[in-house]
């Protein structure tokens, strides 16, 4: 299985068709049109692992323009696993928000559960129970 470990913010882009894996890490926050980048150059990606503790700078401009409604949803076809335990809440939103993501069913989730309880709001949110009721944990 074909991996593309340590991709940062600077990374240009560029289809790589047979990559299965991605590693993300940076020490600079990941905002949604990264996301997009990475999906658009890694279409058959498998397995996400991702890094980042600094929360994105343009969250709150994306919740004042209408409810995220801005935003393109980004889906991951492929996707089976999930790994993003050491990461800011931000990016548990990034993938469990309706309005940011669309996962694929039975995806395997890896993540803090005390995150995942505060971005889900004990599962009552609605906006993440869509992808929630994807994710085989």
């Amino acid at each position: 299985m074909p991996y593309c470990g340590s991709i940062t913010n600077n990374f240009p882009g560029g289809l790589c068709k047979n990559v299965r894996t991605v590693l993300l890490y940076d020490e600079y926050p990941f905002e949604h049109e990264f996301f997009l980048r990475i999906v658009q150059s890694f279409p058959y990606m498998q397995e996400l692992c991702m890094s980042n503790l600094k929360s994105q700078n343009r969250k709150h401009s994306y919740q004042s323009s209408n409810d995220n409604q801005n935003l393109s949803v980004i889906k991951y076809f492929f996707l089976s696993e999930l790994r993003i335990v050491n990461v800011h809440d931000d990016y548990m939103e990034e993938f469990l928000f309706d309005t940011k993501a669309c996962l694929p069913k039975n995806v395997s989730l890896h993540l803090n559960s005390e995150s995942l309880q505060r971005v889900t709001r004990y599962f009552t949110r609605d906006v993440t129970r869509m992808n929630c009721a994807k994710i085989d944990m």
